[in-house]
């Protein structure tokens, strides 16, 4: 797609701190981290969304986010590391070009991401059984 941003600096027509570059994807350090080392993984075809990903290039994007993981914790010394993906606006995506956000994590730092859990009653357990068929 001509206008979408993340095309245009996995493609390298923007720059970026590039970290890794294949054929298929560029990892870049966020512009806007949520931790020091805070990492996208952008494939180089335009994929609005994880429902629109060939398993073959999801499943390469989880081994590229697998290596860059390793790459992150153990050069930045992190405690540990989120990968996070978002589909769709009211699950957080603001840029609608697949990514995933590799987020290391420091023991004592206050960095809030997550979710407040809830509890799985019954009747909702049920009804998803119900609905849900994979």
């Amino acid at each position: 797609m001509g206008d979408c941003i993340f095309c245009k600096i996995a493609n390298g027509e923007i720059p970026a701190a590039t970290l890794y570059e294949d054929e298929d994807f560029r990892v870049i350090l966020d512009l806007g981290p949520g931790s020091k080392g805070h990492s996208l993984v952008l494939p180089k075809a335009h994929y609005a969304n994880i429902y629109e990903m060939p398993d073959e290039l999801l499943g390469k994007a989880m081994a590229v986010a697998k290596k860059a993981a390793a790459g992150l914790v153990k050069g930045l010394e992190a405690d540990g590391l989120n990968v996070i993906q978002n589909n769709g606006l009211t699950a957080g995506q603001t840029v609608f070009h697949f990514h995933m956000h590799l987020i290391p994590r420091y023991e004592g730092k206050e960095e809030v991401i997550g979710w407040t859990p809830g509890t799985l009653t019954d009747e909702d357990k049920e009804e998803i059984l119900a609905k849900v068929k994979i």
